[in-house]
């Protein structure tokens, strides 16, 4: 079996029908932002971190939610949430502040409807609903993380060509300190 072949085959396959016209309006709200929060639990949390940090080397101001010095949201402010089901329920306390305190959320799902899409003013579905069966090999929302890895580094992409960066600014920005 060449997994690496069915790995790319599947990602390919739930990224041609994810919705194309999603990732304008993921950027327009990350633009309008004040701040921008990021957020995920498990593998979802782990890709959250991934755009967060590329977010900040694109130059905007991004806090990962649940950290110790994470500032308090305000109105204005923009909360990006990455859940599978749409339904975590350890972050769904999350986005219910996020809105009581007038900010904007955008979750980015497999599911187009679901509690946290309920909450949201945007729903990024990565694939549709047939693109998430069990696929051996690709054990356990692998196909949703690595999809929607790919997805939000091509929006990065995106805002890259938009605002004319360069690697060098880029570069610049990156953590110093490790």
């Amino acid at each position: 079996m060449d997994t690496q072949k069915l790995i790319l085959d599947k990602l390919t396959n739930v990224l041609s029908v994810t919705d194309k016209n999603s990732a304008a309006k993921l950027k327009g709200l990350v633009d309008q932002a004040g701040r921008i929060f990021v957020g995920g639990a498990g593998r979802s949390g782990l890709v959250s971190r991934f755009f967060a940090m590329r977010l900040v080397h694109s130059g905007y101001q991004v806090s990962m939610v649940g950290e110790v010095v994470t500032p308090a949201m305000k109105d204005g402010d923009l909360l990006v949430v990455i859940s599978g089901s749409g339904g975590t329920k350890t972050l769904l306390p999350i986005l219910e502040t996020a809105k009581s305190k007038g900010g904007k959320i955008a979750v980015i799902s497999m599911k187009s409807s679901s509690a946290m899409s309920d909450l949201a003013d945007l729903t990024v579905q990565i694939g549709n609903d047939d693109s998430f069966p069990l696929t051996k090999g690709m054990p356990m929302g692998t196909t949703f993380e690595l999809s929607t890895l790919i997805y939000l580094e091509a929006v990065i992409g995106e805002i890259i060509f938009d605002k004319d960066l360069t690697e060098e600014g880029m570069r610049a920005i990156h953590a110093n300190l490790e």
